[in-house]
């Protein structure tokens, strides 16, 4: 992977068709089941559960077909910032000091129950990436609205417009990759113009090279939001009001058993805690 293939390490938004069980279920289900896992990934709070949520989540992959580095990539991206917050975890929250001290300098103390917590933490986050992944790699981005409408259209008598926020929630999870692109070709432009956005160093160093890519980036997604916009205006778009449905979406008993067990192994990784 070259050093500006970010649309590489961002895993929402893309979609590989490879005809598997999972990406033949509705989606509704398939919301349903990322919503209870990731529920029950938040809960758990054992390094046993999670491992065994990731485990699952990996299976999910490899009965999906879809290769697993691809979602690798994302935590690969995500792992400064998730270290960061596990240190935390271990030095700067006192709730997490307990059990014996492994390492102490000046007002630094390492004790086993402030690692276990950061390991926990990594762990959760890892496993939330992954299940959001898979969810992405299987659903396309027109079975993710549909599927999302569906699911909030009950709710439509209390005044909450299911149409608007499945439309939105589209155009969000689309426009990552595109925002991916987008950032990868301001940042060999950059570069072909002497800019440094390249080599290691630490932190600081690295945050001070990305800064220049964050306002042309801000001023490219709000061109698109416009265009965007004007597009749907000029095409009549008036809301969800009074729209039918050409897709009509039904569920199988196969999809149901998938549910079924998306909710036995959720239920399995929080009682794991005890």
């Amino acid at each position: 992977m070259s050093e500006f293939d970010y649309a590489g390490r961002v895993a929402i938004g893309q979609y590989l068709p490879t005809g598997s069980p999972l990406h033949r279920l509705d989606p509704r289900i398939k919301l349903g089941m990322a919503l209870f896992w990731m529920a029950a990934i938040v809960v758990a709070g054992s390094i046993s559960g999670l491992a065994l949520a990731i485990a699952v989540v990996a299976a999910g992959f490899a009965i999906a077909r879809v290769p697993i580095r691809l979602a690798l990539h994302s935590i690969w991206g995500a792992l400064p910032f998730l270290l960061l917050l596990a240190l935390l975890q271990v030095f700067v929250m006192p709730q997490y000091r307990t059990g014996s001290v492994i390492w102490h300098v000046w007002r630094l103390t390492a004790t086993t129950g402030g690692i276990y917590a950061g390991i926990v933490l990594l762990l959760r986050f890892a496993a939330l990436i992954l299940t959001i992944s898979l969810l992405s790699f299987t659903t396309a981005i027109n079975e993710l609205l549909h599927g999302t409408e569906a699911v909030l259209r009950p709710l439509q008598r209390l005044g909450l417009p299911a149409h608007e926020l499945a439309l939105a929630l589209g155009i969000a999870v689309r426009s990552v990759p595109l925002l991916a692109q987008e950032a990868e070709r301001i940042a060999k432009a950059q570069v072909s113009r002497g800019g440094d956005l390249q080599g290691g160093g630490n932190v600081l160093q690295r945050t001070r090279r990305v800064l220049p890519l964050i306002v042309p980036l801000f001023l490219a997604a709000l061109q698109r939001a416009e265009r965007l916009a004007l597009a749907m205006e000029a095409r009549g778009y008036m809301g969800g009001a009074g729209r039918t449905h050409l897709i009509v979406l039904r569920t199988r008993p196969a999809d149901w058993l998938a549910l079924a067990a998306a909710l036995g192994g959720a239920a399995l990784v929080v009682m794991m805690r005890w």
